[in-house]
C-alpha cells in the first residue's frame, strides 16, 4: 500500500497571514479638543492639571491616535506630553489620526518579520481575514518580501492571483 504524503506540508510555499500577527485590540482617538479653551487655545497650566486628573486606564490595552479634531494651533509638546501618559497603559500610540496609527502599527508588525526567511521561496499573502487589515499593510508586506521571494501571490492557496515572479538570471 502506498504511503500518503502531505505535499502541502512539504511545499516550499510560505503563506503570510497578516491577521496572525496584526494586533486586534481596539483603536481609539485621544482628542485634544476638550482640553482647549474655547476650542482655540491650549493653556499649559490647565492642560497639565487636566492630564494629571484623567483616568488613563480608559486606554489600557488599546492603540491610541493622539489628534485634535478642531482647527487649532497646538504646540508639538502637547501631543508628546499625552504620549508620556499613554506609554505605560496603551498598547501603543501615534501622533496623528487613526490612519496614521494603522500605518505605525503595520510598520511595527511587519518590521518584525525576517525577510531572509522568504529567500527563493514562493510566497502567498493570505487575502481573507476576519479582522480589517489596512491596505497599507499589504503594500508594505509586498515591498518587504519582493526582493527575496521567488514569486508572490495573493489570495487563498486554492485560488491565488499572481503578483510577482522573479526573473531568471
Amino acid at each position: 500500500m502506498n504511503e500518503i504524503v502531505n505535499r502541502v506540508a512539504q511545499s516550499p510555499i510560505v503563506t503570510i497571514n497578516l491577521e496572525e500577527f496584526y494586533p486586534q485590540q481596539d483603536r481609539v482617538v485621544f482628542d485634544l479638543r476638550p482640553f482647549l479653551f474655547q476650542e482655540l487655545i491650549l493653556k499649559e497650566k490647565d492642560f497639565r492639571a487636566a492630564l494629571k486628573e484623567l483616568d488613563w486606564h480608559l486606554y489600557k490595552e488599546k492603540w491610541v491616535a493622539i489628534d485634535c479634531t478642531v482647527d487649532a494651533i497646538i504646540p508639538n509638546w502637547a501631543y508628546m506630553l499625552v504620549g508620556t501618559y499613554l506609554d505605560s497603559v496603551a498598547c501603543g500610540y501615534a501622533i496623528g489620526d487613526l490612519m496614521q496609527l494603522e500605518v505605525m502599527i503595520a510598520e511595527q508588525c511587519i518590521g518584525q518579520l525576517d525577510p531572509n526567511s522568504f529567500e527563493g521561496r514562493p510566497v502567498v499573502i493570505k487575502g481573507c481575514s476576519n479582522f480589517p487589515i489596512p491596505l497599507y499593510a499589504y503594500g508594505r508586506i509586498v515591498s518587504l518580501v519582493q526582493a527575496h521571494a521567488k514569486s508572490i501571490m495573493y489570495g487563498e492557496p486554492c485560488s491565488t492571483v499572481p503578483l510577482y515572479k522573479k526573473q531568471k538570471s
